[in-house]
């Protein structure tokens, strides 16, 4: 009687041949207060598919306040990322995560989704440590100072991401424009965020 051959041998060879030397191993956090918004309409597996491209993403991480609904946190778990709801500042704990990641030897690119300038100093210190850095944001509000940080700037708009380009000129700014939007209000705004 002959042994029954496993089909488990070709899986192996087939799983050999699907290492990929090269590919980046990434670290995604996803500020999910300031970016899950139905006016920014962001999708999460377009963002997924971008990096996948890239590189794997080893871990995908979305920050939520305690006010996030069940269907989000579902949602974000069917995406295969882990959905991290804090009851404090979702900010700091994004910091935090992001900082081991740097520090992480399992990771070597930093991808982070969000529009807030608080996290130039997670980028620039990730930059030192030698990890490449992706950004990944929407208008209105992503900080220009964020965009000059990354290595890799992702523009997400409603119909389409795009790279952000350094050559490009800066548009100029109508003074005007700021006479309709006081600083006051503005701060109302982003403490809604």
């Amino acid at each position: 009687m002959k042994p029954v051959k496993s089909g488990l041998d070709s899986i192996s060879r087939y799983l050999r041949t699907k290492k990929e030397v090269g590919r980046r191993k990434i670290g995604l956090l996803v500020d999910g207060p300031n970016i899950l918004r139905k006016e920014f309409d962001v999708n999460l597996e377009e963002i997924r598919d971008v990096l996948k491209d890239y590189g794997n993403i080893k871990i995908g991480r979305v920050f939520l306040n305690q006010y996030a609904s069940d269907k989000l946190v579902e949602a974000i778990e069917n995406h295969g990322l882990e959905p991290i709801i804090c009851s404090s500042d979702v900010d700091v704990r994004l910091a935090v995560e992001g900082m081991e990641l740097v520090y992480n030897p399992n990771i070597d690119t930093l991808a982070i989704v969000t529009r807030d300038a608080d996290f130039k100093p997670l980028l620039n210190k990730a930059n030192e440590h030698g990890k490449e850095t992706i950004i990944f944001g929407v208008e209105p509000g992503f900080s220009t100072a964020l965009k000059n940080s990354a290595d890799y700037v992702i523009l997400m708009d409603k119909n389409h991401m795009s790279g952000y380009d350094d050559e490009v000129e800066e548009e100029k700014i109508d003074v005007s424009e700021f006479e309709e939007y006081p600083e006051d209000e503005y701060e109302k705004s982003v403490e809604k965020t």
